[in-house]
Order: structure tokens, then sequence, then C-alpha cells
């Protein structure tokens, strides 16, 4: 009896001693769970070139930062627990930009803050020019145009923009939509100028992350009719427009709607008001299946504006107004 107790108490002891071992070493986080998890903020990219930022988007974002980061006290090395971070970064910073593109100002400020912090835990100069590039963009939606001014500087000296023209030339470009919102035409035109020259000199075979595949040729075009438009040269705005929406690929369906409204805001400042309101018309059918973004709704709401005060009484005008009216109730 001695013996069969001794043997059970054996067998028990065993057993809780050696499964604990046995499930940390399945729970290791390795480079198979990082790549797992990055290729889930592939999938969200996805979504948000075809539908724009949303709130499902920017949850679902969060969820995945919250992965990573629960991860992180069971990486297996300090350089998975970097990439982690990284990950995490990422995933905060595609929330705030869901925040942003739906207009969410007060969401996207906290989400910032946070990307940034993670982003130095992971010691990645790329996810740290990405938070600066959003913060020049919110910066813009808040009527802090100075501030705007100087997230891009702060983009501009991140390790990765000093290193790769690419990412120099986002910020450049970036830099210089913020100056001619300030008025600075001279700054904004020099940023433009240091933009193309930098993008000239990237290489393109260089694989970069999904957040940052928008930005070529044709998205720097779209940022120089911005630019152009603001300082008052119509006609350069609406050639880079044109040029822009030649180059956007099609599946960036919010892109290319934003391009548009662009585009019918430089018409309208021409007195082009039948093109304007035709052009205008083309970006709420290319978001077509989709709610419009808060950010395209405050776009669209600027061409509106302008368009009744440059040509109250035009037919085009009144027409356009109604489907205005009837397009911004979609939810």
């Amino acid at each position: 009896m001695r013996r069969r107790n001794f043997l059970s108490a054996t067998t028990g002891t065993a057993v809780a001693v050696v499964a604990p071992i046995v499930d940390t070493r399945a729970s290791i986080v390795g480079t198979s769970d990082v790549i797992r998890l990055r290729s889930g903020l592939d999938a969200l990219m996805s979504l948000d070139a075809v539908r724009g930022g949303h709130e499902a988007l920017e949850r679902s974002a969060l969820a995945g930062a919250d992965e990573a980061l629960e991860k992180v006290k069971r990486a297996a090395s300090q350089r998975i627990r970097q990439r982690l971070y990284s990950v995490a970064a990422n995933y905060t910073s595609t929330a705030a930009w869901a925040a942003i593109d739906g207009r969410q100002l007060g969401r996207a400020q906290s989400r910032l803050d946070r990307a940034l912090y993670l982003a130095g835990m992971a010691k990645d100069p790329v996810v740290e020019l990405r938070v600066w590039n959003s913060y020049a963009m919110l910066a813009h939606q808040r009527d802090d145009f100075t501030d705007a001014v100087d997230a891009g500087y702060a983009a501009q000296a991140t390790g990765i923009a000093r290193r790769d023209p690419f990412y120099g030339s986002l910020a450049h470009a970036r830099t210089a939509v913020a100056h001619a919102t300030l008025g600075d035409r001279q700054a904004a035109i020099r940023s433009l100028g240091h933009a193309q020259e930098a993008l000239a000199k990237a290489t393109e075979a260089e694989a970069r992350p999904s957040w940052v595949s928008f930005y070529g040729v044709a998205e720097l075009d779209a940022m120089m009719a911005i630019t152009r438009d603001r300082i008052g040269d119509f006609a350069e705005a609406e050639a880079a427009s044109h040029r822009a929406l030649s180059g956007i690929p099609k599946h960036f369906k919010r892109n290319r709607a934003l391009a548009t409204a662009r585009l019918a805001l430089t018409q309208v400042h021409q007195r082009d008001i039948d093109r304007g309101c035709r052009s205008a018309s083309s970006a709420f059918e290319l978001m077509s299946g989709n709610p419009i973004p808060g950010r395209m709704r405050s776009l669209l709401g600027d061409f509106y504006r302008d368009l009744i005060t440059l040509a109250p009484n035009a037919s085009a005008a009144r027409e356009w107004g109604d489907r205005y009216r009837s397009e911004w109730s979609r939810a």
C-alpha cells in the first residue's frame, strides 16, 4: 500500500513539475509570431486603401497592438521584443490613422502619442517617421498649421528620412503642404523641390512596409496639387491633379476619390464651375458602396463652400448642392 501511494505521489509530482516546462517552451514567441502579426497589418492597410479609415478598422488595429504587447514578456530574445514593439507601434499608428481619416481628432492624438512611445521602445525610425507624418496631418485638421510644419521637420530629422531618399521625399512633401497652408510660398516650393529630388534618387526595388505603399510619383503629384492650390497656382494644381489620377493605382479607391475632389477644387478656383461639379460628383461615385470617411466629407464640404461662394447662382452649383446633401446622409 505504501509503495502504491509513493508511485502515485511521484507520478503526480512529475506531472506538476514537467508540465509547466513544456507549456513555457510552447509559448515562447519567435520570428514566426512576428511575421503572423505583421500580416494582419497588411490586411488592415488593404482595407484602408479601399474604404478609408473607420471605427471597425481602428478597433482591429488596437486589438493587434494589444496582442503584440501581450507577447513581449514571452519573447525569445531582445531582438524579438523590439520587433514586437515595432509591430505594436505600427498597429497603434494604423488605429491613429483610422481616427485621422475619420476626423476623430481626440482619439487620433492619444493613439499617436502611444505609437511614438512604442516606436522609441522598438528603436524603429520607420515607424517614428510614420507617426510624425500623421502628426502633421492631424495638426492641419486642428488648424495648428505651425505645428504641422514642425511635425514635417521632425519627420525629416528621423534616421530613415536621412538614410533613405524615399522616406525623405515623403517628409519633404508633407512639409510642403504645411508651408503652403501657412501661406509661405517660397518654403512650400522649396520643399516640393526637395521632395522631387529625393524621390528621383529612391530605389524602387527596396522592400518597404505596406503602410507606405501609397507613396510614389503619383501621390507626390497629389500632394503637389494641394500645395499649389493653397498658394494660388490653380492651373499648376489642376495639372498635378490630372497627373496624380493617371498614376494612383485603381485599388486605392479612397486616395483616388480624394485626388478627384482636389481636382474639383482646382477647377472651381479657376471658375470652371461645370467641370468642377462633375469632378466632385465623380468622387462620390468612386466611394460608391462605402461610407464616406470624415476627412473626405470635410474636403467635399470645403468644395461646396467655395462653390457657393464663387458661383452661388450657377445651375450646376445648385444641382451639385442637391447631390451633396443626398450623399451626406450615407452612413
